[in-house]
């Protein structure tokens, strides 16, 4: 049976994480630390579990596993596995410098999908930056010296960030997002990460944390990035709502809603919704069921479920394939 799901999402305590996921976000845990939720998801790294209706207390992944291919839509219907993982991060210190591999390296070396991804930034702190790619074309070797000697940052972008902004990082991207950003991240389901700075930092076992020096050579684009942030404008495609294309490519597509009132929406045969409230409070009803959504929640709509309209006041992201 096909109806709206609200998820429970995975929670990860890495070292640069904060409290406003837990103080803000409503996510409970006696975890002293929250860096990410992992909103959607159906890694083998962190699942995603339903918390409502005739699945409750099941796995996405094992739903999707039972239900088959038209759950996730025509658009991904030849993928080897659920195509997105969704986070919310709160980052109360720098992130790593790292670089995420294309699909053809990561399947090859690391037995899973690539990982590009976009960024949506829900709040940034005065003066809060991302670095983005390089300031000008550098060589492999001047990359692997720096590295060595400490001096990456010299020539990184440094980009100043504000709330509202959206970026979108390709494989082989050289990033990281930097300390007071509250982001949401929409990427393909894949978790290799390839770190090359940590800020000299150590993990809980007290030694540094590891570096994947010889990886991030064979991905890293040396070239600087194409684009910064993408202030993208409002467009008209949704009845009763204002709403912001943030990402379109062949991995996902992003929107940011902001509904007033009541609106209607449609997950149509191509590709499942799923939404991620950042604001507000709305009332979700679909296929019978009726769901309150706060800041905080993920709701994933399976493919074919149809019209569903959304009533109240709130900022919300859709994600779709």
């Amino acid at each position: 049976m096909k109806y709206p799901m609200k998820l429970v999402a995975p929670l990860k305590d890495y070292l640069w994480g904060g409290t406003r996921l837990k103080e803000e976000f409503g996510k409970k845990t006696q975890l002293e630390q929250v860096a990410e939720s992992w909103e959607l998801s159906c890694h083998k790294d962190g699942k995603s579990v339903i918390a409502n209706g005739a699945a409750s207390g099941k796995t996405l992944a094992a739903w999707l596993a039972a239900a088959g291919k038209d759950a996730l839509g025509t658009k991904a219907a030849k993928a080897s596995g659920f195509p997105l993982l969704i986070k919310l991060i709160d980052a109360h210190d720098n992130l790593s410098v790292q670089v995420h591999p294309d699909d053809a390296y990561a399947l090859r070396v690391e037995g899973e999908h690539g990982k590009t991804e976009m960024w949506y930034v829900v709040d940034a702190a005065p003066g809060a930056e991302l670095l983005y790619g390089f300031q000008h074309e550098i060589t492999k070797e001047e990359f692997r010296r720096r590295i060595a000697e400490h001096t990456l940052l010299d020539v990184v972008r440094h980009v100043p960030v504000r709330k509202g902004d959206a970026f979108f990082i390709p494989a082989g991207t050289l990033h990281a997002i930097g300390k007071g950003l509250l982001i949401c991240e929409i990427q393909q389901s894949s978790n290799s990460t390839y770190r090359v700075y940590d800020y000299g930092r150590v993990g809980a076992d007290g030694k540094p944390r590891a570096l994947h020096v010889e990886k991030a050579l064979d991905v890293t684009s040396l070239s600087p990035a194409a684009q910064g942030a993408l202030r993208t404008p409002q467009i008209d495609i949704f009845a009763g709502v204002r709403a912001r294309l943030l990402a379109a490519c062949p991995y996902f597509t992003v929107y940011h809603l902001a509904a007033a009132g009541e609106c209607a929406l449609d997950a149509g045969a191509d590709s499942f919704h799923a939404l991620t409230v950042l604001g507000g409070q709305l009332k979700l009803c679909a296929a019978g069921e009726a769901l309150s959504l706060q800041k905080g929640e993920t709701v994933f709509l399976p493919a074919g479920l149809g019209r569903y309209v959304l009533r109240g006041d709130g900022e919300l992201i859709l994600s779709k394939v």
